[in-house]
């Protein structure tokens, strides 16, 4: 079963992240990034790579898309905040985008 994160444990999971332009979401525990791409087809792909990922792990992101752009938010609803499911799929789609 996913928990959500801990303290002890936030920080080392998150700092990478944050790092890496990921930021926290106001009023929510959640963590969100914008990806840009060349054009919408990148974008597109790029989604579906993720979309494969996602739900091989049950996880689905919260994201809109529009032409190069796509906003990723990221937070695991049955704990009710962020967990190490968020983390691990948000390390995937930076890996995706490079």
């Amino acid at each position: 079963m996913t928990e959500k994160l801990s303290d002890a444990t936030r920080g080392p999971l998150l700092d990478p992240l944050f790092q890496a332009g990921w930021a926290m979401v106001d009023g929510r525990d959640a963590i969100c990034k914008t990806y840009k791409f060349a054009n919408f087809v990148d974008a597109f792909a790029w989604m579906t790579k993720v979309a494969i990922w996602a739900e091989k792990w049950n996880h689905n992101p919260e994201w809109s898309n529009v032409y190069n752009k796509v906003e990723v938010v990221l937070t695991t609803h049955d704990v009710d905040g962020i967990s190490a499911l968020d983390a691990k799929l948000a390390r995937k789609m930076d890996a995706l985008a490079e």
